[in-house]
């Protein structure tokens, strides 16, 4: 029986390190080394190696023969195509996403909640060059950015409260950074409707944000509209969110929320 377990344990382990090996990829850091990953998660370098040669024979990662490095692989690529042709929020609101970008020519994201973080599922680049930290699949601080705090105004009270208990890191002078007038910001954000960010989370881009429900009522989602402040100006914040809550209102429906 004590060998059976100890067999079960080391299977478990075997499969959080492959699992914590595969989210050590970034965008910012797409090619790894053994020794890179080892070092970064503490592991042993020959444990790093058979996970990574048992990942590659799946076809989960891909070594490079030249620079010895090693990338996320085409099974990665297969499975988040199921994810998203199975996911109701993509086909709903990627028409409605198109359009509102025609209309007023910005770059427009769908995002949801991860902890204390909000991930891009969903993006629609306008004409224009945006100078803004996000791509799909990247993460970005919930407190500071238009869409985590939509989301975190829908939340409820422990979800918030983890986020205030992590720490609101400062990125910009206008960060929010005092948990009482961070909790009495997401109560306007919900009487709102909208939430915004006045470079609050990178300096001199603005963006604005509503939520997305299903059809039970619950948000599921935000809509994000983010550019220049040359462009999204304070006082275009209000206009902004009119139409950003219409086209979120729109996918909810879509959705089968009814208002």
């Amino acid at each position: 029986m004590k060998e059976k377990k100890a067999d079960n344990d080391h299977f478990l382990s075997s499969v959080k390190n492959a699992l914590l090996i595969l989210r050590s990829f970034t965008m910012e850091e797409p090619e790894k080394k053994i020794s890179e990953i080892a070092s970064t998660l503490g592991l042993n370098k020959s444990t790093v190696s058979r996970t990574m040669a048992t990942l590659a024979s799946e076809g989960f990662v891909y070594k490079d023969p030249e620079t010895k490095k090693y990338r996320l692989g085409m099974t990665i690529l297969s499975l988040s195509g199921i994810i998203q042709n199975n996911m109701d929020i993509f086909r709903e609101s990627q028409p409605v996403l198109n359009k509102l970008v025609r209309d007023i020519d910005e770059t427009a994201h769908i995002a949801i909640l991860d902890n204390t973080d909000v991930i891009y599922i969903l993006k629609i680049d306008c004409n224009h060059y945006v100078r803004a930290l996000t791509h799909v699949g990247r993460k970005n601080p919930v407190h500071c950015t238009s869409s985590g705090k939509v989301l975190l105004a829908y939340s409820d009270e422990s979800t918030i409260q983890n986020v205030i208990d992590s720490g609101l890191k400062m990125y910009t002078n206008k960060t929010i950074i005092e948990p009482a007038h961070f909790k009495e910001h997401l109560k306007k954000i919900k009487k709102d409707g909208f939430a915004y960010s006045l470079g609050e989370f990178n300096e001199g881009v603005n963006s604005v944000a509503a939520p997305i429900f299903d059809y039970t009522g619950k948000v599921i989602a935000a809509l994000t509209v983010v550019g220049p402040m040359q462009r999204i100006t304070e006082e275009k914040i209000r206009p902004l969110a009119k139409k950003v809550i219409e086209s979120s209102m729109e996918i909810s429906e879509r959705m089968g929320y009814w208002r």
